[in-house]
């Protein structure tokens, strides 16, 4: 199952008006498309690594640049040559050609290009009907 999109015409909403969609059995996505950007509250309820979901992508990597702040938990986001880790209470930038393990507990809202992120869902709707959703 893909994370459905909403489209608001109105410029804010709040986590609580978007209903919760919840895929890979462990991760809570409630997601809404403000200004041609995906606005995504986001709750790991186990760990989630999303680099099985990837396959396909270039180097197997999302690239899909996000920006966000973390709430709740840690994030290990993986490049080719690097990892860098999110604790809770900082803002984030993931470049272009990453991977990430959302650990358990993590509550995040995360901003990214529309028109870039429905490419890379695109393989991970396809990904999850071949993996599953354990």
């Amino acid at each position: 199952m893909a994370v459905k999109l909403e489209s608001r015409k109105e410029g804010r909403i709040s986590r609580e008006d978007i209903q919760p969609e919840v895929f890979g059995g462990s991760y809570e996505v409630r997601a809404v498309d403000l200004g041609g950007f995906n606005v995504s509250f986001e709750k790991a309820l186990e760990d989630m690594d999303v680099t099985p979901y990837l396959k396909g992508l270039p180097d197997d990597r999302d690239p899909c640049p996000h920006w966000g702040f973390l709430f709740k938990g840690k994030i290990i986001i993986r490049y080719k040559d690097r990892e860098e880790t999110v604790n809770a209470g900082e803002a984030y930038y993931m470049a272009p050609g990453h991977t990430a393990l959302v650990k358990k507990g993590s509550e995040l809202v995360e901003f990214s290009p529309k028109s870039e992120l429905d490419k890379t869902m695109a393989v991970i709707a396809k990904n999850l009907q071949t993996i599953g959703t354990k």
